[in-house]
């Protein structure tokens, strides 16, 4: 009797064993794996200090604690009943995520650059949103619900084989290129001209960047400066896409002339790079930066601890509107109908208000996202850059454009700045309207013209 029930147990034992196991298997089957590239140092990683507590207003405290990764995890099971495990890995360059995409490595959602997730569209490899992401009326959607009406015109714009590129990509960050420049030692007035990279009384003290398509474009303008500046082309930037015509000349005639002038740019430059120069301008080594607008925001916060007051110009021949975007692979999400709205999700949760200013708090971008109905991206630019009660010198910084296009009510999104900021960290945080209409988007060039500008570049940068 006692080993009959032995056997009873045992067989019990086995087949619970069994049932369980496979009811642990089916669950984790049923978690959706979400695999996302993104630029690095791109997104909170959390671990604030308490003194870094970012206060809006009575309600609105904000402290990144944990990071944005298990944050979005958490707020997925929770609103939507599913778990969620992202893989999350980073890229160095646009180039660097191509390739790795070419030998193999699939992604479900990925953050190139504004040129890069039009190659990847011209290729049909981008998985389309849903017409469910585009609907504003749902709680969840932040994206749709706050985005920039200035951003998403430019998406709506910008078309491959007649397709918006909205269609295909939701903004991240964006900016323009600029000069960050220690005033005490450059003038105002070598700033308003790219040319000024070329200048030799500031022999070794300026930077370039170490990236073709941003240093490419900043010679073209140095190329074009007289025909860019003409009363003509001046008057037809009004009603033509000239300016994006202009900065996207890939001719052969063209690289080559601009092959010399970056020739003669590397020989006056302290060095050519990609992220030191923001430490090279804060210890004094050079006094120029060619920089990102957001690196440029970084730099003058950094120095300004150091009680050193960096400015921030935009020449006047133009710029390259840039902005990064997350888009999702065709062959990732490969009709997975829940992995498609998991990245959809991921957008959204990134999109929303508060952790928008978590994200630019930390990486120090400025987001695409205004916010929609709600005031607080506004307010944080406020709690940024507003003059102080007591400040005497103030003037006006308007960011209509940027929080509301033309639906608002005149005055409701101007800040009151310290006069001082109009050429610091608010001009590179949001750039003026003025600075906007003479900057354009580097589009996708051509299988021809990638290869004539990347021969060119490996002259300039090796020999």
């Amino acid at each position: 009797m006692k080993k009959i029930w032995m056997i009873f147990c045992f067989s019990l034992l086995f087949c619970s064993t069994v049932f369980f196991g496979c009811e642990n298997k089916e669950n984790q089957s049923e978690e959706i794996v979400l695999r996302i590239a993104n630029w690095e140092e791109y997104l909170d990683e959390g671990g604030w200090d308490e003194d870094e507590t970012i206060d809006l207003d009575e309600k609105t405290k904000i402290l990144g604690r944990e990071n944005m990764v298990d944050d979005f995890e958490s707020w997925y099971e929770k609103t939507y009943g599913e778990k969620v495990r992202v893989e999350y890995s980073t890229f160095g360059t646009n180039e660097d995520l191509y390739n790795q995409m070419t030998l193999g490595d699939t992604f479900d959602l990925v953050c190139p650059s504004e040129y890069m997730i039009m190659k990847l569209m011209k290729e049909k490899k981008l998985e389309p949103f849903s017409e469910d992401f585009f609907d504003a009326s749902k709680k969840e959607n932040y994206y749709s619900r706050g985005v920039s009406p200035y951003i998403k015109n430019v998406f709506d714009d910008l078309k491959i084989s007649g397709e918006s590129l909205s269609r295909y990509g939701a903004g991240y960050m964006w900016g323009v290129m600029g000069l960050v420049y220690n005033p005490s030692a450059v003038s105002k007035e070598d700033v308003r001209h790219w040319s000024v990279l070329l200048d030799e009384k500031y022999r070794k003290q300026v930077t370039m960047k170490d990236s073709v398509r941003d240093s490419y474009l900043v010679a073209l303008t140095i190329l074009k400066e007289k025909k860019l500046l003409s009363e003509e082309f001046q008057k037809a930037m009004e009603t033509t896409h000239c300016l994006t015509d202009e900065l996207n000349d890939t001719s052969e005639q063209t690289v080559t002339k601009v092959q010399t002038i970056l020739e003669k740019m590397r020989k006056n430059s302290y060095s050519l790079e990609t992220d030191s120069g923001k430490a090279d301008m804060v210890t004094g080594k050079v006094v120029l930066n060619m920089q990102w607008s957001g690196d440029g925001v970084y730099t003058m916060d950094e120095a300004e601890k150091d009680g050193l007051e960096l400015s921030y110009a935009v020449p006047e021949e133009g710029s390259n509107l840039w902005f990064d975007g997350f888009c999702m692979m065709k062959n990732g999400i490969s009709g997975d109908a829940k992995k498609k709205q998991a990245a959809q999700a991921f957008i959204n949760y990134i999109s929303r208000p508060d952790n928008v200013i978590r994200n630019m708090y930390y990486v120090g971008y400025t987001s695409v996202i205004a916010g929609g109905d709600s005031d607080l991206i506004f307010k944080y630019a406020d709690w940024c850059y507003g003059a102080e009660e007591d400040e005497e010198e103030v003037s006006p910084y308007d960011l209509s454009y940027f929080f509301s296009g033309a639906k608002e009510t005149p005055n409701k999104y101007v800040l009151e700045v310290p006069k001082s900021q109009a050429s610091r960290q608010v001009s590179a945080q949001y750039p003026e309207q003025s600075v906007l209409k003479r900057s354009a988007v580097m589009q996708c060039f051509s299988e021809e013209a990638n290869r004539r500008i990347s021969r060119m570049w490996i002259r300039v940068r090796c020999f």
